[in-house]
């Protein structure tokens, strides 16, 4: 039995805080990422190289540092992981008050990879946290309200961080996201320690740390299906990686005549939209998914149709209806993504979880990120549909992938189980 979304916030306290804080901090980010975003376009004279130097900051430290954040948060306590990681994101984000001029833009870029590192840290201990918090009941509905909030402020943020650099400037943008992480460390501080680990930790009883994170790789390699989701993330992300550098290309290329703001701001709007109502009806689908046994070709099929909408959306003159097939496209990929992740947790026991979990994510985000500058590079000497066609047909090749993989349906149902 699956818990709905509201009876698992109403009956868990612990998740519920987490939950809450949530959602303002990624208010802020997302105000931080069109400031950030806008700042560094105003005062490089709109180059896409320096678009994709800022998304290459904003994600390839995290990225880079998951492994090792995964293995931080199976040894040490998660809750001070957290704690510590939110309040030195409160400071780090006001940095970017300092960039007045273009030979401060290496500021913005120093920013972004120190909130990106710490940030690293923060979601590896709250991503090994979550299953212990919801219960094997309410992980289905706990990753759908994560995620679906990470992307409806996605959406909401976009919308009035773009609204809010407009109106007053963008360092009143840069402000609200260092109370935003403030925030989320008083929701994290009302949650006990025990509630987000099994056992009491003891660090002294356990081996090195390197070999601690080389066990995490070792399991990774040897169980097939952690290495099937690893492997088909990472393909996924060689074209998702140019999503957002599409979008600012799409601003600059093809909707010209628009404030390139406001179209990046209603392209991000869409895409987090229907990644939130994907999430928002994961549950539903998710539990029929799975009390049919369909899950193999539901996340095959779903993952090749989603690349091939996204792709059709740079083939139309129309924002309105760019944005719809991104909207869904996105819808669909985000009912996949969360019926994908819960039998990936579910299949992960706790003790190495933050390791396995952080290293398929670092992976697929160290992909993203190179993807997303490789893109911002493409855009210099190449029309953006053709960007955004290979990034499409190339993200719809996981699914491919994954049914190859996923031949012996057999030895799915006995690791699942």
């Amino acid at each position: 039995m699956n818990l709905g979304y509201v009876e698992l916030l109403k009956t868990n306290k612990n998740f519920r805080n987490l939950f809450w804080g949530q959602l303002i901090s990624e208010l802020g980010n997302w105000f931080n990422y069109i400031a950030g975003l806008g700042l560094v376009r105003a005062i490089s004279g709109a180059s896409p190289e320096a678009a994709g130097t800022l998304l290459l900051c904003r994600t390839l430290p995290w990225a880079l540092l998951m492994p090792f954040a995964g293995t931080v948060a199976d040894l040490f306590s998660r809750r001070q992981i957290m704690l510590v990681t939110d309040i030195a994101r409160a400071f780090i984000a006001l940095i970017f008050l300092l960039i007045d001029s273009p030979e401060e833009l290496w500021i913005a870029y120093l920013g972004s990879i120190l909130l990106s590192s710490t940030a690293a840290f923060f979601d590896g201990a709250k991503s090994a946290s979550v299953p212990n918090l919801a219960g094997k009941e309410g992980l289905l509905s706990a990753v759908a309200l994560i995620f679906s909030s990470r992307f409806l402020f996605m959406a909401v943020g976009a919308a009035l961080g773009g609204l809010v650099s407009s109106l007053f400037g963008y360092k009143a943008a840069f402000l609200i996201n260092s109370v935003s992480f403030l925030i989320s460390a008083f929701s994290v501080w009302l949650i006990p320690e025990d509630a987000m680990q099994q056992k009491e930790l003891n660090f002294s009883q356990k081996e090195s740390f390197f070999y601690e994170l080389k066990e995490g790789v070792r399991y990774t390699i040897h169980n097939s299906f952690a290495f099937t989701i690893l492997l088909m993330n990472i393909i996924w992300a060689v074209g998702g990686g140019a999503t957002f550098i599409i979008f600012e290309g799409l601003a600059v290329q093809v909707f010209k005549n628009l404030n390139p703001d406001f179209t990046i701001s209603f392209l991000m709007t869409s895409n987090g939209i229907g990644l939130t109502l994907g999430m928002l009806i994961a549950h539903r689908v998710g539990s029929i998914v799975q009390a049919r046994g369909q899950e193999i070709s539901f996340i095959g099929w779903t993952l090749i149709l989603h690349g091939i909408l996204f792709a059709a959306a740079s083939l139309v003159s129309s924002l309105f209806l760019a944005a719809a097939l991104i909207l869904l496209s996105r819808t669909i990929i985000g009912v996949e993504y969360a019926v994908q992740e819960t039998i990936f947790q579910k299949s992960l026991p706790d003790y190495i979880r933050g390791r396995i979990s952080t290293l398929d994510r670092g992976a697929e985000i160290t992909v993203f990120s190179l993807s997303s500058y490789v893109a911002g590079i493409s855009l210099t000497f190449m029309p953006v549909q053709t960007v955004a066609l290979l990034a499409g047909l190339i993200a719809s090749s996981s699914g491919v992938f994954w049914f190859l993989r996923m031949k012996n349906q057999q030895a799915f149902r006995m690791e699942k189980a």
